[in-house]
């Protein structure tokens, strides 16, 4: 009998959730078939079984989030017992905690609902009443302490949480960014490990308890609320709960707009020497190599290089410091069925076009087959997302944290333009939007980025093969 058990996707993944499983109690399976897929703050892959039998039984059912190193399932190999150091299954099933755990302070708060006036008020208003004396502590799992005053010390241990075992990467992230001290924050996670979850519901807690002390000088609400407006019939066709993955992108993405200022330019690139020097190439590149020579490439080339020149838009931002990076390290964003992911292709600057080209081709059909490595979705400096390649001319991509900038491309298309004083010609051209972090990147910095990378694409010389 061997024990089969939740994988370490990295060195700062503690947990994952099992979204599916691939067998059911009873079948046979070969040593590295596919048995379950997992789903990580990192990546989402299948996990094969390490050894040829039948599924015994299954411990964790699908949908559930537990520890790394818990036992999930039992495969007998017919090799009989065999001793374990894993958790047994009742440690292994206590360990697993399904979605939306019991961490939810009141019944109307929502994980990714800002925790503003607009979310908070409406319940204060209606419960407090002007308190005589300093209001008593909210009663509760999560101890609420007053916030820090304005220019208050917050020391690196207030974020670091020595205490509370080890935290994700996230985790971490928030209680930097929203001043929290870790102390005061009883975890709910496996082995008592500080969650997003418990993070969301302190800062909640603290939010209500900010608004209701405040509520005796807000206006009077009124007696009785307009009825709510009840739903067309037509809208009311069904309901299906969000995916893994897509709840992780709606996180992240809230949590770019929360953290980063977000300032999109957008600059025309002439893009017709690059396609004049594709047509005479792609036959050739395509014999030579397998697959097909695109626009992309090209544009990451130079925006490598551009990088280079510009240092601050391959940085990030920690606090009140800048980090510069010195390798260049370009995500490139990849349409999924049902989402999206950004895997990294490393030292962007050190490739020519036709490996860039390899790299692309490479990362993005291992993405749509689930065969990523957590460490190839890690460590971008930058970021490109081709929505070209769906017909659009442009748009404002979102910053993938904690990055400062990222490149969105357009469609290259030909069109009429004015050349050689007042000439007319069909000219291919594209539009490159550029989303900058106005925290650390001001606009003509961002212009002249935009500047340089359409000069080097407007003036390209070197040949690919």
């Amino acid at each position: 009998m061997t024990d089969i058990v939740m994988p370490q996707m990295g060195e700062s993944i503690v947990e994952g959730t099992l979204t599916r499983w691939l067998k059911k109690p009873g079948d046979r399976i070969e040593r590295d078939e596919p048995l379950f897929e997992i789903s990580t703050d990192k990546v989402d892959t299948e996990i094969p079984s390490p050894s040829a039998g039948v599924l015994k039984e299954v411990l964790v059912q699908e949908g559930a989030t537990v520890a790394i190193n818990s036992v999930v399932a039992r495969l007998d190999d017919g090799a009989g017992a065999q001793p374990v150091a894993a958790p047994q299954p009742q440690e292994a099933q206590q360990q697993a905690r399904q979605p939306e755990p019991q961490v939810k302070p009141a019944p109307e708060t929502k994980p990714d609902v800002d925790v503003g006036p607009s979310a908070a008020a409406p319940e204060a208003r209606t419960a407090a009443a002007p308190p005589p004396a300093p209001a008593p502590r909210a009663a509760g799992p999560y101890p609420v302490e007053p916030p820090p005053q304005p220019g208050a010390a917050y020391t690196p241990a207030q974020a670091a949480g020595e205490d509370q075992g080890p935290l994700s990467p996230l985790v971490r992230r928030m209680a930097r960014e929203y001043n929290i001290d870790l102390a005061q924050i009883r975890g709910t996670g496996a082995g008592g490990r500080i969650t997003k979850q418990d993070l969301e519901a302190y800062m909640s807690s603290q939010a209500a308890r900010t608004y209701a002390a405040a509520a005796p000088s807000l206006p009077a609400p009124p007696q009785s609320a307009p009825p709510a407006m009840p739903l067309p019939e037509a809208a009311r066709i069904r309901t299906e709960t969000m995916s893994n993955m897509r709840q992780k992108i709606a996180e992240h993405m809230v949590l770019s707009k929360r953290t980063s200022a977000h300032v999109t330019t957008v600059h025309r690139v002439d893009m017709t020497k690059i396609a004049k020097l594709r047509d005479r190439s792609k036959a050739e590149f395509q014999a030579r190599n397998g697959f097909s020579l695109t626009f992309l490439p090209f544009i990451t080339a130079a925006a490598a290089e551009t990088l280079r020149a510009f240092p601050i838009v391959n940085a990030s931002i920690d606090g009140k410091n800048i980090v510069y990076y010195r390798d260049i390290n370009i995500g490139i964003a990849v349409a999924l069925e049902g989402g999206l992911i950004v895997p990294v292709i490393r030292n962007a600057g050190e490739k020519n076009v036709a490996g860039l080209q390899r790299a692309i081709v490479d990362l993005a059909t291992r993405a749509r087959s689930r065969q990523l490595k957590p460490e190839e979705v890690q460590g971008g400096t930058f970021s490109i997302t081709n929505f070209g390649s769906f017909g659009s001319i442009f748009a404002t991509p979102v910053i993938n944290q904690p990055q400062v900038a990222i490149l969105g491309v357009g469609a290259v298309e030909k069109v009429p333009a004015v050349v050689d004083g007042d000439a007319i010609a069909i000219r291919s051209q594209a539009y490159l939007a550029l989303t900058f972090d106005h925290r650390l990147i001001d606009g003509a910095l961002a212009d002249q980025f935009c500047q340089k990378v359409k000069s080097i694409l407007e003036n390209w010389s070197t040949e690919i093969l």
